[in-house]
């Protein structure tokens, strides 16, 4: 994993720029959105999830954007074991989950 590091300057408004070094990091451009977390007394910078956008959707596409490498496609073996798996199942991906959910 590599570190990123860059010191910018908040103005009497209480505005900064983020550092193109981070936002090329986060995958953010003009009009983009940062999340800010502060957690024991530590700092993160996220990029924002849009409001329609899933999250966890999100996680995997930055992180397939920073390490297109580590993507395999799947053999015809396992799509073979997940199709044999799911045959018969119905599934509704817009029902809701029921019982507890952490993300």
């Amino acid at each position: 994993m590599s570190v990123i590091e860059a010191v910018c300057t908040i103005t009497a408004k209480g505005q900064t720029t983020v550092p193109k070094a981070v936002r090329q990091a986060l995958g953010v451009s003009y009009g983009g959105r940062v999340t800010f977390r502060v957690e024991d007394g530590t700092v993160s910078v996220h990029a924002a999830a849009e409001a329609d956008e899933d999250p966890f959707l999100a996680l995997l596409e930055r992180d397939i954007a920073a390490r297109p490498e580590a993507l395999v496609p799947l053999t015809p073996e396992l799509a073979a074991r997940m199709t044999a798996a799911t045959q018969g199942v119905a599934a509704d991906p817009d029902a809701p989950i029921e019982g507890d959910v952490a993300l």
